[in-house]
């Protein structure tokens, strides 16, 4: 809990931003961030923030993607890379860590 709460004293805004563009992440972010003591006025705030940017990036993107002759004749395709690139940062981090689990014993 102690680990949690300094976690998200440093970290919290940033956290909640960059959360809302994983989409598992974003799931458990609202439970750890109780967890970790920040306020709600706080977690509101950078939750609306990262809501504006997640729209204002992605709304105009599925827009100009949608009509693309690409994505219309590979759209599997297209899924399976956004999963992809969706599940990437967190196997990055994985492999990170047991990278350096194993460097130090």
């Amino acid at each position: 809990m102690d680990r949690t709460h300094a976690f998200f004293e440093k970290y919290g805004p940033k956290t909640i931003i960059f959360a809302r563009f994983v989409p598992i992440v974003r799931t458990f972010t609202t439970f750890v961030a109780s967890l970790g003591s920040m306020t709600y006025k706080r977690f509101i705030l950078f939750s609306m923030i990262a809501t504006a940017a997640w729209v204002s990036t992605f709304l105009p993107l599925g827009y100009f993607f949608a009509n693309h002759p690409f994505v219309k004749k590979n759209f599997t395709l297209v899924i399976f890379a956004i999963i992809g690139i969706s599940i990437l940062p967190g196997l990055i981090e994985f492999l990170r860590i047991r990278a350096r689990s194993r460097n130090n014993p």
